[in-house]
């Protein structure tokens, strides 16, 4: 008996239509063994698009837009600090009740010892806690956009505008930054190159929580910590006769830029 050609088209769709059906659940099954996952794919952020600072005119403008664009910056950075701070304080917390710590705790100790360049051979010390939480501290917003603006020239130096760089901030390799057009003869630094302006203020903070030149301003911010005062910019502002050949005068004009630019209202006191 022949079967009709109608016939073999009706078996061939309803074939096709099971194979649809049943091969994405077939996949999936598969996929739910315990082989490898995928990679994950890594998203890549937009680039900061940087305002054009010297294209401002108007002053006070000019100054709210460079405020307002390195202050979150400055919060992001901070955040993260205080995060390591907090985890810190809770290790110590565990020391004085005198619970065992855990491997965890001590690997993360040992891994901000390293990061803020400390040694110790003992990593439960009371001094060595104490020196990195001297460290471990947030640089307030008002002191780092004061000396942003200041090292920077609103945004509008060579060294802002093509190596994300608003701190002045040296290094000592050929081809690690750019050449100061005024170098001194003899001399081999360079003005750092960053590859974000977060990476500029990262360093900035690390700068100064860690190089021996800026003791006294972590002193100083340790010792507000113990009296449960602020940590204000105009304090920390002391600690830095060391960060310019311009020393005292330096400070002075940081002082100022603080107060006449009224930074201190951008101190978050919760972090």
């Amino acid at each position: 008996m022949r079967i009709p050609w109608s016939s073999y088209k009706a078996s061939l769709t309803y074939c096709l239509i099971l194979l649809l059906f049943f091969l994405p659940i077939s996949l999936q099954l598969r996929d739910s063994g315990e082989s490898e996952p995928p990679d994950f794919i890594e998203i890549i952020p937009s680039p900061v698009e940087i305002p054009d600072f010297a294209s401002i005119t108007d002053v006070q403008v000019k100054k709210q837009s460079f405020f307002d664009f390195i202050e979150p910056f400055v919060d992001e950075v901070n955040t993260e600090i205080i995060q390591q701070r907090e985890r810190v304080l809770a290790i110590q917390a565990k020391i004085h009740k005198g619970e065992e710590l855990s491997l965890p705790d001590f690997r993360y100790l040992s891994t901000l010892a390293e990061l803020y360049e400390l040694d110790t051979d003992d990593l439960t010390d009371e001094e060595f806690l104490a020196v990195l939480l001297r460290r471990v501290d947030k640089i307030p917003a008002s002191l780092a956009l004061a000396q942003a603006a200041n090292e920077s020239a609103w945004g509008t130096s060579r060294f802002a505008q093509h190596g994300n760089n608003y701190f002045g901030q040296w290094c000592y390799s050929d081809g690690c930054g750019l050449v100061p057009n005024r170098r001194r003869e003899g001399a081999n630094h360079e003005v750092r190159s960053f590859d974000s302006v977060k990476d500029s203020v990262q360093a900035y903070i690390h700068n100064l929580n860690t190089f021996p030149s800026y003791q006294m301003l972590r002193r100083i911010r340790q010792q507000l910590r113990s009296q449960n005062k602020p940590v204000d910019g105009a304090s920390l502002t002391d600690g830095l006769e060391s960060y310019s050949s311009r020393g005292h005068d330096y400070i002075d004009e940081l002082q100022t830029m603080i107060y006449s630019n009224n930074l201190l209202s951008r101190d978050n006191p919760t972090l």
